[in-house]
């Protein structure tokens, strides 16, 4: 279906717009502020874009500047009661369609946006070069070493094609936004909008209408409507993080988009439609919400249609040395390499990330700032890492002095811990802070062959 934009701050205008245009079986989206209509732009792909001239917050030849970057493929049309020569040959420079001064005739404009849309189609039946590698979107990578994290892969690969809503479970700083990203390209929205919002950063107060949208003048300081979050990602995925911290009253409009597929904005009095896909996640104990009266029942099932448990950094230590090595190169800025010494990767390896993801990114780029000679020691690690380190009696005992790839580290780590407990499997596993299994698989990636211990 052809999709229109169109900003103009008088709401009689697009009114009468929307009215006209929607008989002509046109996807219409509105907006009385620039600076959203900007917003919606990066958000949805649109086929024509009407914009007033001249506005409070800014011109309609800025809006069409944004445009030429935004929306390449879309035709721009200037409506404005101030025609000047000046402004038109500017408009036209720069990319417009064409020029309406208001008041103009309904059958003009109808006319117009018709023309353009048959000439779109004639260029869409001309054969096509093939997309770039620049111009095909990639899922983001995803570093997934442990069995932990490739069991949590696939089963987001699995229902990412569905609409299903998934409700993704975690400590802060395990991923939960990543996998939401992975879970939407993988669907059948991926060249829709994805829209995420964090739930227990915006005041009580905001939060329905930074969800929802409101009209001019519905509260306090409502000097333009605002489509909100959900009108935005209409036709792609909206990420609900710390679902948890909605509150009740807002638990019970939320049910009614996931239910019924609507919503009513502050103000209005009618109800909007969305097709959208909800991926909610949380670090709360959303069960224990439940017996406290604290989050809705109904709600809960809802979103917790399919469950996925992102597990913490310290039960998946087979990602820590791929997860170093990735900020050590987003980090790195001369052309050397920066080389862990094998007694700091020890304590990298040994640490128990209660930041995890988050905490890891933080603590390389700390290192990565104080080193010297593109060599990271214990001395440039955070502080709370060292005295962690220190306070470990039961660590293995450190590799040979020198500096070592991250992997080798990790390799002598599991051999010293093998020696040390006389090739006790289970006990190796215990001192590392590791499972069993964890061990098992590094000693197969190893190569090494260690005769299994009795105990099971």
């Amino acid at each position: 279906m052809t999709r229109l934009l169109i900003i103009d701050d008088e709401p009689k205008m697009t009114d009468i717009l929307q009215r006209v245009l929607r008989r002509e079986g046109y996807e219409i989206d509105i907006t009385h502020n620039p600076e959203e209509g900007i917003r919606l732009m990066e958000l949805h792909r649109y086929d024509v874009i009407l914009s007033d001239l001249r506005m409070p917050q800014m011109s309609g030849i800025e809006i069409l500047k944004n445009a030429r970057h935004l929306q390449k493929q879309a035709d721009f049309i200037i409506m404005t009661a101030f025609a000047t020569v000046d402004t038109a040959i500017e408009a036209m420079k720069l990319g417009a369609f064409d020029y309406l001064i208001k008041p103009f005739a309904m059958d003009n404009l109808r006319a117009m946006i018709k023309r353009l849309i048959e000439t779109k189609i004639l260029k869409e039946d001309e054969p096509k070069a093939e997309k770039t590698s620049e111009q095909t979107f990639r899922p983001e990578r995803i570093i997934a070493d442990s069995a932990a994290m490739k069991d949590v892969l696939r089963r987001a690969t699995k229902v990412a094609p569905s609409d299903v809503s998934i409700l993704l479970r975690g400590e802060s700083g395990t991923g939960k936004e990543v996998i939401a990203r992975f879970i939407h390209a993988q669907s059948r929205r991926a060249d829709k909008p994805l829209v995420t919002v964090n739930c227990g950063a915006i005041p009580e107060n905001l939060l329905e209408s930074e969800l929802f949208g409101h009209v001019k003048g519905a509260f306090t300081g409502a000097i333009e409507s605002r489509l909100g979050l959900f009108k935005m990602a209409d036709g792609g995925t909206i990420f609900l993080d710390e679902v948890g911290e909605i509150p009740l009253l807002l638990q019970v409009k939320l049910l009614r988009v996931l239910q019924e597929g609507e919503f009513i904005r502050v103000g209005e009095d009618y109800a909007t439609r969305v097709s959208v896909r909800v991926i909610a996640a949380t670090n709360r104990d959303l069960e224990a919400a439940l017996q406290e009266g604290a989050f809705r029942q109904d709600l809960y099932y809802r979103l917790n249609v399919v469950p996925i448990h992102i597990p913490p950094l310290r039960e998946r230590r087979e990602d820590i040395p791929a997860l170093v090595n990735h900020f050590l190169s987003k980090f790195q800025t001369a052309e050397k390499p920066i080389i862990i010494a094998p007694e700091a990767a020890q304590i990298l390896y040994e640490y128990d990330w209660h930041g995890n993801v988050r905490e890891v990114e933080n603590a390389i780029e700390h290192a990565a700032v104080l080193c010297e000679d593109n060599r990271i020691t214990p001395d440039d690690l955070p502080a709370v890492m060292r005295k962690a380190s220190a306070a470990q009696n039961a660590a293995p005992a450190p590799v040979p002095a020198g500096m070592l790839p991250l992997e080798e580290m990790e390799k002598r780590t599991i051999i010293s811990a093998l020696k040390k407990t006389g090739g006790n499997q289970t006990r190796a596993a215990e001192l590392l802070g590791i499972t069993r299994r964890t061990l098992g698989y590094r000693l197969k990636k190893y190569n090494l062959e260690i005769e299994p211990d009795s105990q099971t």
